[in-house]
């Protein structure tokens, strides 16, 4: 999956980037700086993983903030 791809899964779940970046473990600033190339394939899974959690954390909320 290329680098344009993984932004547009994350626009597609209803989230932003720095909603993702906090479960990859990295600043905004930084992840948008690991998405200038294509991820490998280890980089790639901890994304997905960081996507899935941030749409169990953050759902569709547009606002960012945490659904109970």
């Amino acid at each position: 999956m290329k680098a344009v791809e993984v932004k547009q899964l994350i626009k597609s779940s209803g989230l932003k980037q720095w909603h993702v970046a906090e479960f990859y473990g990295l600043s905004e600033g930084n992840f948008c700086r690991l998405l200038r190339k294509d991820p490998s394939k280890k980089i790639l899974s901890k994304i997905m993983e960081a996507i899935e959690t941030a749409k169990e954390v953050y759902g569709d909320n547009q606002g960012g903030e945490i659904n109970d």
